[in-house]
């Protein structure tokens, strides 16, 4: 049966009832190893028509409904909390959020002394006891009122001290949870152990506080949020005070707790906290607002679920379940095989998704994965979904094996099966058209006339392999290749002579080094210099830059290797061989300069400092006019990091200045939003008068 949840009014008394067992089973396997095949808002909004129909009709509300229990119900325990273990009343939205802030400042009968926003983190509820700053017991929260013992599991915690800096008895209280890098790593240790792998992050940290004797180990990690022993704490100081007590709380990420007097503060820090989610390196489902006072908390005091001085307002759940219903198999334009889940289409954050990310065959077998599988989906903003392990007992026999491919789905050809991601042995080679398309576009090499009919031409003719063939054409060849005539042949070459000199931004952007794009490819021509410098830098040297880490270097390094014998091609060919990076252009436009010579740290110090962008995030959106109507999006972009900015594609909090052309849209909104500088293209174009390219 389909529930009515959006209006709580259609719910019929049997479709109430149905709702009502829905609900507990899914609660129980919520709480119970996380397996549960609704969503968060699915859940979320199920509660709210179970309890929309038990406030219309009272006296018929069932004994089993989870509205007004601790964990809807669904668990229970054997050891006694010292004060009960609440949970929190959930608010959907702004309005929701206010309308709750002003009827507790109306329960209090003066405003609120203060807020405490924090991220709610998704994990479980615990709480552990100290005596004399000694650990001796850690306690689920189970129904509120008593919990399961889970004291073999503190060692495997991090964050969780075995021993205080002072010796005090107090209780902790907080959530276990697995770190988007602590669930791969579980899943890992279990696929070695022949286990199947977890769903998601939360059914990992739920089956692993719970298990006994296994042969092997998982960690966890704990975040503390309040605690039972240390009264008369505003929760901001609860916090620093938990913290110098030596556990972790969320002050060590970015979404640290934060005190805002107003409710219109708390509005733009949540907003904050909501930007960072795809960021941070575990998941939240929401935003906790509390009162900060202790003298506010007592005052209001608790309900019988929940306290009345703290509200969770939910954010829109980032994962669905839906059933995946093939798998293929594309080739990359550097012979990348990569598995892509087709999927039975399901909405996610408003956004339709068919299809999403597997990674590699490895991927799909530690996964578990089968052809027709319940599988939970991910999608963080604007991230590329990801499919996460099969929901096991929801299998009805007609599942079916993955089957891999035994050569090339593209060429043929054999593949190079020797790291997770597999690869077609002829490289690049295989889809040389599509390394040619790439090339030879406006925001690489720039070769009019090049599109892909001409290339598919020129690699079927055996012309060209590589792009360093391109440079080797004759007039000629190109004569005898079908629709080409005299001014084309003219025109084609002509473009490729130009490109001959073209920045070694765009040279390098031509090779598709994995691991980089048009943005990266500038940091590295800027930080380097010339393409010696490049091929001469090891992973360490790589790591150096801005933006690369040490894993993307190494496949960097790895890459420039495998490219040596190109790399020569073009060298011989006097491609992309200029001993410096054109960088900043002189400020006196009239030497006929064209700009200062880039330094080994990429340009960085005094002249950067004076740039007109120097320290800003700038975000580019519509149709530029003006001076800048000519520019491509990659030129806008380059543009910007002459003048000392940074360019970035999406709009956030760290967003610090739009330029905002014709047909802006929602990024211009967004920018309003978070009260960030909006520019026109003229307005832009004058503050970057001397960095503009000469016409």
């Amino acid at each position: 049966m389909t529930f009515m949840t959006e209006n709580s009014a259609l719910l019929s008394p049997a479709a109430y009832m149905e709702a009502v067992t829905t609900a507990v089973t899914a609660a129980a396997a919520y709480y119970g190893d996380g397996t549960t095949p609704l969503g968060d808002d699915e859940y979320d909004a199920l509660l709210r028509a179970i309890a929309a129909y038990e406030e219309a009709h009272p006296d018929e509300a069932l004994a089993e409904s989870p509205t007004g229990k601790v964990a809807g119900g669904a668990v229970q325990g054997d050891v006694p909390h010292s004060v009960p273990m609440l949970s929190l009343d959930n608010v959907f939205d702004a309005d929701e959020l206010a309308e709750w802030a002003a009827g507790l400042e109306r329960r209090l009968g003066h405003p609120v002394d203060g807020w405490c926003v924090e991220p709610k983190l998704d994990g479980l509820a615990v709480a552990a006891r100290y005596r004399g700053g000694r650990l001796v017991q850690v306690l689920t929260r189970g129904d509120g009122l008593a919990g399961e013992d889970i004291t073999h599991a503190a060692d495997a915690v991090l964050g969780l001290p075995s021993v205080l800096t002072e010796p005090i008895d107090v209780e902790l209280r907080g959530e276990v949870l697995l770190t988007t890098a602590q669930f791969e790593e579980a899943n890992r240790i279990r696929l070695a152990h022949e286990a199947t792998p977890f769903a998601h992050p939360r059914s990992g940290a739920a089956g692993t506080l719970r298990a006994k004797d296994r042969p092997y180990r998982v960690e966890l990690t704990f975040f503390a949020y309040s605690a039972i022993g240390l009264d008369d704490l505003g929760h901001v100081a609860l916090l620093e005070q938990l913290a110098a007590l030596g556990a972790n709380t969320a002050a060590s990420t970015a979404a640290a707790p934060m005190r805002c007097e107003t409710v219109e503060q708390v509005q733009e820090r949540i907003d904050v906290i909501a930007g960072l989610r795809g960021d941070l390196p575990f998941g939240i489902d929401g935003v906790v607002v509390k009162a900060d006072s202790a003298a506010d908390q007592r005052q209001a005091g608790n309900g019988s679920r929940a306290p009345r001085w703290a509200v969770a307002r939910k954010l829109a759940a980032e994962h669905k379940v839906t059933r995946l219903l093939a798998v293929e198999w594309n080739v990359g334009r550097t012979g990348i095989i990569a598995p892509r889940a087709v999927l039975e289409p399901v909405i996610i954050d408003g956004v339709t998704v068919t299809y999403a990310t597997l990674h590699n065959p490895a991927d799909i077998t530690r996964r578990g994965l089968m052809i027709g599988d319940q599988v939970f989906v991910y999608r963080a903003g604007d991230v590329i979904p990801r499919v996460e392990a099969p929901l096991v007992d929801q299998r009805t026999g007609a599942e079916s094996p993955i089957s891999f491919p035994e050569a090339c789905p593209r060429c043929g050809d054999a593949i190079d099966a020797s790291e997770q991601r597999w690869r077609c042995v002829r490289g690049r080679s295989c889809q040389a058209v599509a390394s040619v398309i790439y090339a030879a576009g406006r925001d690489q090499l720039d070769i009019e006339g090049l599109g892909g009919t001409r290339a598919v031409q020129l690699v079927e003719a055996g012309l060209v392999k590589d792009i360093a063939d391109l440079f080797t054409l004759t007039r000629e060849q190109l004569l005898a290749l079908e629709r080409m005539g005299e001014t084309s042949a003219a025109n084609l070459l002509a473009a490729i002579e130009t490109a001959r000199g073209a920045a070694l931004n765009r040279v390098f952007c031509a090779l598709g080094v994995r691991g980089t794009g048009r943005t990266m490819s500038r940091r590295i021509a800027a930080h380097f210099g010339s393409m010696a410098a490049i091929r001469a830098a090891d992973a360490d040297t790589l790591a150096g830059v801005d933006g690369i880490g040490a894993e993307k270097a190494r496949v960097i390094a790895a890459e420039l290797v495998e490219l040596a014998p190109l790399l020569d091609k073009l060298q011989a060919q006097q491609v992309g061989i200029q001993v410096t990076e054109p960088q900043k252009p002189a400020t006196d436009r009239g030497d006929g300069g064209d700009g200062g010579e880039a330094t080994g740290d990429g340009g960085d110090g005094e002249a950067s400092a004076q740039a007109p962008l120097a320290g800003q995030a700038v975000v580019v959106t519509g149709s530029m006019t003006g001076a800048l109507a000519a520019l491509s999006r990659n030129e806008m972009n380059e543009l910007i990091e002459r003048a000392g900015g940074k360019a970035s594609s999406s709009v956030s909090k760290r967003t610090t200045l739009l330029v905002a052309g014709e047909k802006a849209g929602s990024k211009r909104t967004k920018a309003e939003e978070l009260g960030i500088r909006i520019l026109t293209p003229e307005e832009f174009a004058v503050l970057v008068a001397d960095f503009l390219p000469l016409s």
